[in-house]
């Protein structure tokens, strides 16, 4: 009897040996991180140094705006998201129930949107200065003095008034999440409502007011529309300079990576600040925490200080939009609109499906694979997030040009056969920059909601036969459809506002909502830009809304 060959030959030990989970789970990694890598090289091999004649003229005002903004509109995010948590969670006022879910409504506002409406209102033509014209006798602007709009003051308010949601929704959740007993003991020590709020509820949700104000100085870095409305030079508005009216992608790299180091260094010293800070809630005898009823004036006053961030935050910029809107009702039926509309629905979707998509498959198989690349990978890949979107597109567009010249050159080489700029030329830039930018919003829901997931329920559909793929679809994604939707619907909602990456990746002559208001804000024409203004918000109000249906 013959004996059976069972020596495996390289070829199979090599297809044996190769994951495509993990290997799948790299290669998205990597693609997430092209562009950083490409704002490196690019920023190192310049084709011009303009990196001496950048730093003896205009780098260090970028350098000194984008500093003053990020920490003022910081610090006053921080005050009014963490005093807005603090009343709202532990106080019973007049509207304390419903202003508990209206302070969340601004995240529903894009920033520039917040600008155009505020000096619409408050500029020398506007209702409020016309008022106090009329109402004063004043002649003109030389009888009476009025701060200026247009100032890096004015982007501090908008900024804000825009981004401190994401400390409220931070600290709110800290505080509820706190023991009530540890208020009560203060409160026997002889600890007033100042002494508790400063000794006791600040220190403990500290770690969750930082994270939240580092969100917001990294958004504050990304933003375009706002400092460029105000004219206020930023290390953003330098890389549209230096790229677009010099003609230096190198400069504008160089620039880019003076961001990154930032950034990188606001997260760094995030970390070290609280590194040490380590606060747990007892697990027996702990109660939530007990609200304290304000009468009379204090009620009233809580009601007013909460109400003020919603008001500046959001009812002024859609009332102003809104009355825009009415006046102009033909607005609706301009010539581009509808087509501003189906491209923003076009990319923003095809962005959050491919972004969902890959971060569920990097999580999946990161979680499947027993190598270490991809779990070194894995929290690298958030690097996205915080990369601003004029980053992003100085990474891409030219790595992404020279390959669309090599792929259109072999194709009409091989089979005779001009296809043109694939990449650069469609939206493709566009999604990709999307999918990069907010990678880390899919990577972050789609890691917590399988980590839920019990893992004897997977092992034994493994056992029963199910595949790999099969255990994903059967079992992960049933039970983690709910995450995955909202995903979908946070990165859908950020693509539509975004504004940076699509202004310097779009294609000639493609518009979407936000580039649209842009173009006509700009142009002094707030009329024609309600319309699509109004369309962001309302996306964005969806999302706010299911947010907020969720954080009950």
């Amino acid at each position: 009897m013959a004996e059976r060959n069972t020596q495996v030959s390289p070829a199979q030990r090599l297809r044996l040996s190769i994951d495509p989970w993990s290997v799948g789970a790299v290669l998205i990694a990597a693609l997430v991180l092209v562009p950083i890598v490409s704002v490196l090289w690019l920023a190192l091999n310049p084709e011009e140094n303009v990196w001496p004649h950048l730093i003896s003229t205009t780098l260090p005002r970028y350098f000194v705006n984008t500093g003053i903004l990020m920490g003022s509109v910081g610090l006053l995010s921080a005050a009014v998201g963490t005093g807005a948590a603090w009343l709202i969670t532990m106080y019973r006022f007049p509207l304390s129930r419903w202003l508990e879910w209206l302070l969340l409504l601004p995240l529903a506002i894009p920033a520039y949107v917040g600008a155009y409406a505020l000096v619409d209102f408050l500029e020398y033509a506007g209702p409020v200065q016309t008022a106090l014209r009329d109402i004063f006798g004043w002649q003109n602007s030389r009888d009476y003095w009025f701060p200026e709009i247009r100032s890096r003051g004015a982007a501090v308010l908008v900024l804000s008034a825009a981004l401190y949601p994401y400390v409220y929704l931070m600290a709110r959740a800290a505080f509820r999440e706190q023991s009530g007993n540890t208020y009560e003991v203060a409160r026997a020590l002889g600890a007033g409502a100042w002494a508790r709020f400063w000794r006791v509820g600040l220190p403990l949700a500290r770690p969750a007011i930082a994270a939240g104000a580092a969100i917001v100085m990294m958004e504050t870095v990304n933003d375009f529309g706002v400092v460029e409305f105000f004219a206020v030079q930023t290390l953003t508005t330098g890389i549209f300079s230096v790229w677009l009216e010099g003609g230096n992608s190198g400069g504008a790299a160089q620039i880019a990576t003076v961001i990154l180091g930032l950034i990188l260094a606001l997260m760094a010293l995030e970390k070290v600040s609280r590194r040490k800070m380590r606060y747990h809630n007892p697990a027996r005898q702990s109660r939530p925490v007990t609200k304290i009823q304000l009468t009379h004036w204090r009620g009233i006053a809580a009601a007013v200080l909460c109400g003020l961030p919603f008001l500046f935050g959001f009812v002024m910029p859609v009332g102003v939009i809104l009355s825009h809107a009415i006046g102009a009702s033909d607005g609706w039926l301009a010539p581009g609109l509808l087509g501003a509309l189906l491209n923003t629905l076009t990319v923003a979707g095809a962005a959050a499906c491919l972004t969902v998509v890959a971060a569920l498959f990097l999580v999946y198989g990161v979680r499947l694979s027993k190598r270490t690349l991809p779990r070194l990978l894995l929290p690298v890949t958030t690097i996205g997030y915080a990369a601003p979107g004029a980053v992003l597109a100085v990474g891409l567009l030219i790595p992404m040009a020279a390959a669309d010249h090599v792929l259109a050159d072999g194709v009409e080489r091989f089979f005779g056969i001009d296809i043109g700029l694939v990449m650069t030329g469609s939206a493709f830039a566009v999604v990709y920059a999307y999918s990069v930018r907010f990678f880390a919003i899919a990577q972050g829901a789609a890691d917590s909601a399988m980590g839920r997931i019990t893992p004897s329920l997977p092992m034994a559909a493994r056992s029963l036969g199910r595949t790999a793929r099969g255990t994903l679809l059967s079992v992960y994604l049933p039970l983690i459809r709910g995450s995955v939707g909202t995903a979908l619907l946070l990165v859908f909602v950020d693509c539509v506002k975004e504004l940076p990456a699509t202004l310097l990746l779009r294609p000639f002559g493609f518009n979407t909502l936000a580039t649209r208001v842009y173009e006509k804000a700009s142009l002094e024409n707030i009329g024609d830009a309600a319309p699509a203004a109004l369309l962001v918000i309302g996306v964005g109000l969806v999302a706010v809304l299911l947010l907020a249906r969720n954080n009950r």
